[in-house]
């Protein structure tokens, strides 16, 4: 990608693999106006740069909780060591490091409330972590 910068067919084509990351090229090149050759090697540049970091799927099992825990970090821990071992939890579908009051933000779901706690314990556990503030989440749209 020259210079990192995205052209305005990169922003429609990361839009549409936003929505459904399952579209067929063919249907992309159509929506672009290019060939499905010219998507193919888009969207693998986009990949290579780093912009596209993973293609995945969003499900939701009957019966599961979903919850966002937040976690304040202890000076002087570094954040992203204590980010890469929430991550690494079964549990922990992303995390992701913000402003404010917390440091970070980890997204898990479990099969039942015991699991969620123990995953707090874990977190709770991991050397750095000075607090833990979780949410369970009711309804996605």
């Amino acid at each position: 990608m020259q210079s990192g910068v995205l052209d305005e067919r990169d922003l429609i084509l990361l839009e549409e693999l936003k929505r459904d990351s399952r579209t067929p090229f063919s249907r992309l090149a159509k929506l672009l106006g290019v060939t499905e050759s010219a998507v193919r090697k888009r969207v693998r540049r986009l990949v290579e740069a780093g912009v596209i970091r993973r293609f995945t799927i969003e499900y939701t099992l009957p019966g599961e909780l979903g919850a966002i825990i937040l976690v304040k970090v202890r000076s002087p821990t570094p954040v992203p060591e204590v980010s890469k071992r929430i991550a690494g939890h079964r549990f922990v579908d992303r995390v992701v490091e913000v402003t404010g009051e917390y440091d970070i933000v980890a997204m898990a779901r479990a099969g039942s409330v015991g699991e969620i706690n123990g995953l707090i314990d874990y977190i709770r556990g991991v050397e750095g972590v000075a607090e833990t503030y979780t949410m369970i989440i009711l309804r996605t749209y």
